[in-house]
């Protein structure tokens, strides 16, 4: 029987690239736009999930959010 399961996703940008990464199960991947980075890491998962011997971590769900810090030497602010 085949079981349907949800993951958190991370997603930053690397240069010219999107680097997504599942935090509970450590794995990443990337692509040139959000989309492919994201149906890259379905891919990668569903590759991972695949070993027999994967333990997939219980229910729950990884929860994120944004903070502001002021600091002098902050000489220009992170691009997103």
């Amino acid at each position: 029987m085949e079981e349907t399961y949800k993951f958190s996703v991370i997603i930053h940008k690397e240069g010219k690239w999107y680097v997504s990464w599942c935090p509970e199960l450590d794995v990443a991947s990337q692509g040139e736009t959000v989309e492919e980075a994201i149906e890259n890491l379905k891919e990668a998962v569903e590759l991972y999930l695949e070993d027999e011997d994967v333990q997939i971590p219980a229910g729950g769900s990884i929860l994120t959010t944004t903070i502001e810090v002021s600091h002098a030497k902050t000489s220009r602010p992170v691009s997103t």
